[in-house]
């Protein structure tokens, strides 16, 4: 116990509602249970003051797990998790496909999507500081010299209510996090890739301040992007999506 409250402590003294990053109504009207969720994970604590972290999770106090409640306890349908591996693959894309087909083909207004994120797609959700800091770009590869995924695009500026227009907000123009946030996309950020990814940092030895495995994991956990849910692990996560009615995506 005195063990596990030296990593929860200094986590739940951190945990703290993300900001809501620019919030245009990017939500179809009448979605109000979306609306709802997307007021309720704005509050939810994220905890990211850790000192270190380890592992294994083993404790809900060790990941934002009020967040992922909240997601689990969504009852309108359909709704679907993405299972996203590869940072150069097409799931932002993919997703934004998904939301309009869903809302405006099928006019289902309340669905939900969510990103469970891992593999390479989990260096999109690290800030561009870590980014710099630990050379992403050699884990990511040579296409990803920066982190692209969170970078506002011009599109964003279009008039919401053209939902037609080939070079606005529901385009191809803005595939990126923030946008897809905007539309109530929830991206999960998997704890077992961020101490994978540490760990191949430290050797690399792409580690200047000289971090243990455990602090390593824990500096990249507590510069996840607003808005990202850090859960236990990918893999362990989307079969308590799946049970309670997410169709699953790859």
């Amino acid at each position: 116990m005195t063990v596990a409250t030296s990593v929860i402590g200094l986590a739940s003294t951190a945990a703290k509602p993300v900001s809501a990053a620019a919030e245009a109504a990017l939500t179809p009207p009448g979605a109000t249970h979306l609306d709802a969720l997307k007021t309720r994970l704005a509050q939810a604590p994220r905890r990211r003051d850790f000192k270190t972290v380890p592992m294994i999770l083993d404790h809900e106090e060790q990941w934002d797990h009020e967040a992922l409640t909240d997601v689990l306890s969504y009852s309108p349908a359909p709704k679907q998790v993405w299972d996203n591996t590869d940072i150069g693959g097409p799931s932002l894309n993919l997703m934004r496909n998904a939301l309009n087909s869903q809302i405006w083909s099928f006019k289902h207004s309340e669905f939900l999507a969510v990103s469970v994120t891992h593999g390479t797609a989990q260096l999109a959700l690290y800030d561009q500081a870590m980014w710099d800091k630990y050379q992403l770009t050699g884990l990511a590869g040579e296409l990803f010299k920066t982190n692209t995924a969170i970078i506002e695009k011009k599109a964003a500026a279009a008039d919401p209510a053209n939902y037609q227009n080939p070079t606005g907000p529901f385009s191809g123009e803005d595939n990126c996090i923030p946008a897809l946030m905007r539309r109530g996309v929830v991206f999960m950020s998997c704890h077992n890739a961020i101490w994978e990814q540490a760990g191949a940092l430290i050797k690399s030895d792409i580690n200047p301040d000289k971090l243990s495995h455990p602090a390593l994991a824990a500096e990249l956990t507590n510069h996840l992007v607003d808005g990202a849910v850090l859960i236990p692990g990918a893999a362990g996560t989307l079969p308590e999506l799946q049970q309670v009615g997410f169709h699953y995506a790859k």
